[in-house]
């Protein structure tokens, strides 16, 4: 930007504990998809430490970053970011391609993470055939295959109707509670934001407000 140097985060400290269920708020520019590329491992801190498990990430290859998101991490986006030529099932076995794992096991762990948000007789649909609330359910399908500790979700209900964000609030919750695994959302809405345990508010690059919210279900050591 001509020399001039953005700093999107300032100083922040902040823990997501095994279990928690976080919304991270903020108005545009405040900084919370930078902090969400991070929590992801998509981004790398210029300052600071980073650590998943206690492992300091911002010193791993490429290679090795790539393996941890797979393995301890589940994406869910707003716009789905489905293989539109691929059904339900396949789109959800995916990162388990990347595992190595054989076909066989594949198409049963698929089955099974759809068979969680209600989608196992939907196994053979395309995309194209499946409502948004469908789609962003395959999402979350596949956000879980893979067993994570943690699934980032960037404006899960953004692009559905009120009643459809609704489900897919409650299909979070549910997956939260009864799985303990850790939720962190980004969200403009305040309706949904007020569904966590916990509210992170970011602004001009720094946490305002943080509510705690206590620990999580459980706890990693």
């Amino acid at each position: 930007m001509e020399g001039v140097q953005v700093d999107a985060l300032r100083g922040v400290s902040l823990r997501i504990n095994e279990g928690d269920f976080a919304a991270i708020l903020g108005p545009s520019g405040s900084g919370k998809s930078t902090l969400m590329h991070l929590l992801g491992c998509l981004d790398r801190p210029t300052s600071g430490v980073l650590r998943i498990g206690g492992q300091d990430v911002a010193k791993l290859s490429p290679n090795a970053l790539a393996e941890l998101r797979n393995s301890q991490i589940g994406f869910v986006f707003q716009s789905f970011h489905l293989l539109p030529r691929t059904s339900a099932r396949e789109n959800v076995a995916l990162p388990l391609v990347y595992r190595g794992i054989g076909r066989a096991e594949r198409r049963r762990r698929a089955t099974a993470a759809l068979a969680k948000v209600g989608l196992d007789h939907r196994l053979g649909h395309r995309p194209s055939q499946l409502s948004g609330g469908e789609q962003q359910r395959v999402a979350i399908a596949r956000a879980l295959v893979g067993d994570p500790g943690v699934v980032l979700a960037d404006e899960p209900t953004g692009n559905l109707d009120t009643r459809t964000g609704h489900e897919v609030m409650d299909l979070l919750e549910r997956l939260n509670a009864e799985q303990g695994v850790a939720v962190v959302l980004v969200t403009h809405e305040p309706d949904v934001a007020e569904r966590a345990r916990r509210q992170i508010h970011i602004r001009d690059g720094l946490i305002e407000r943080d509510t705690g919210g206590g620990p999580g279900t459980r706890r990693r050591p």
